[in-house]
């Protein structure tokens, strides 16, 4: 929404429109306004210190050329503080060394400017501090990340995955890596209560489309009969399990998801955003380069639109987001120290009133590069 220009102004404006303009916000020149005027007009609005910017709009008549209103805008005394941009609605070539920053549309112009307040705003905000962690076990991760690369680079097995995400304080919830539906069920048992079982195999990346995933099964012969339908049916399908992994349910919390792509140009890109089923349909993300900071980590989840429900939305209870800014801070500081890796997919996080439980991850590695990246920071 513009400025709404005060009345002394819109006094000092009068006198330079013709009796058929506007003085409100967006003031009005209407066809017939010379040159002269726009000179006259602009000077007028961008020294009265109650714009930040202004967005010169011309539609050209019949009598006026459009080289002419640019020349006498080139040649207003603008204030250095006052961005300054134009819009020519006409076909008619700009001249000249000095031309002014000029679009074909005002959303163009418009859009224009957004970008450069939201880029100055951005070199204004602190650099920020990147922490130090503690509980990281950096030697025993890089040993997990060597031994999965020498059997080849892709995503990595699911025991890996557990325990170099252990190695970084990134635990998921209690699971048991099984073989068999009879040792899934076995697993139940020692977990005690309600468990989740997954389907474990190498095409079996999204689970859920799959039918490879049963929540809340409780007992032995739930997740016994559970695991034999599931495997029954994925080899009807042509994926044959290798395995099962069972999982104590998570408590009751807000879906969310974290990941990382190893840009070319950027290297690690993390991304945290709505997670669960409703990530594709809600695509409600936040972005930033590592390594990240305690700045980056607090503001990435308080930019989101479904952040209320992180904060207690309609008197539900406020989740642990203190817990997802160090699960974020954690997943920066091992991408950033191990460039094997190409790819992490947490999904869902799921967010507590006291905690965050990983309750599915994948990790896809590559060859690491020995060059620097030129984006990087």
């Amino acid at each position: 929404m513009g400025a709404e220009l005060t009345e002394e102004l819109q006094d000092r404006l009068r006198p330079l429109l013709a009796g058929e303009g506007s003085t409100a916000n967006p003031v009005d020149m209407i066809a017939s306004a010379t040159p002269d005027q726009y000179r006259t007009v602009l000077e007028a609005v961008a020294g009265s210190a109650e714009v930040d910017a202004v967005i010169v709009i011309f539609i050209p008549p019949l009598a006026i050329g459009s080289e002419e209103v640019a020349a006498a805008i080139r040649s207003s005394r603008v204030p250095g503080n006052v961005s300054l941009l134009s819009v020519f609605m006409s076909s008619e070539k700009l001249t000249g060394p000095d031309a002014i920053p000029t679009y074909s549309f005002p959303e163009e112009a418009a859009r224009a400017l957004g970008h450069a307040v939201h880029y100055s705003t951005w070199r204004a905000t602190p650099e920020g501090r990147v922490p130090v962690l503690e509980r990281i076990r950096a030697d025993e991760a890089k040993a997990v990340l060597a031994t999965a690369i020498a059997s080849g680079a892709g995503w990595m097995e699911p025991v890996a995955v557990l325990q170099l995400l252990a190695c970084y304080g990134l635990s998921p919830i209690e699971s048991r890596l099984v073989g068999s539906a009879l040792e899934a069920a076995r697993a139940a048992v020692s977990l005690k209560g309600p468990v989740a079982l997954k389907a474990i195999g190498p095409g079996l990346l999204h689970k859920t489309e799959a039918g490879a995933v049963r929540l809340g099964l409780q007992g032995r012969e739930a997740v016994l009969r559970a695991a034999t339908e599931m495997e029954a049916a994925l080899q009807r399908t042509g994926q044959s399990p290798s395995g099962f992994l069972v999982q104590r349910m998570a408590s009751a919390g807000i879906e969310m998801l974290v990941g990382v792509v190893n840009d070319p140009s950027f290297g690690p890109v993390l991304a945290c955003g709505a997670g669960g089923t409703a990530h594709e349909l809600l695509k409600d993300i936040a972005v930033r380069i590592t390594p990240l900071t305690v700045e980056d980590a607090r503001a990435m989840p308080r930019s989101l639109a479904t952040f209320p429900l992180l904060d207690g939305y309609r008197g539900a209870p406020k989740a642990d987001v203190g817990a997802l800014e160090q699960l974020l801070l954690r997943v920066s500081e091992l991408v950033e120290s191990n460039p094997e890796i190409a790819e992490i997919d947490l999904n869902p996080v799921i967010v507590q009133s006291s905690g965050v439980s990983v309750v599915d991850a994948r990790v896809r590695l590559q060859e690491a590069r020995t060059q620097p990246l030129p984006g990087t920071r």
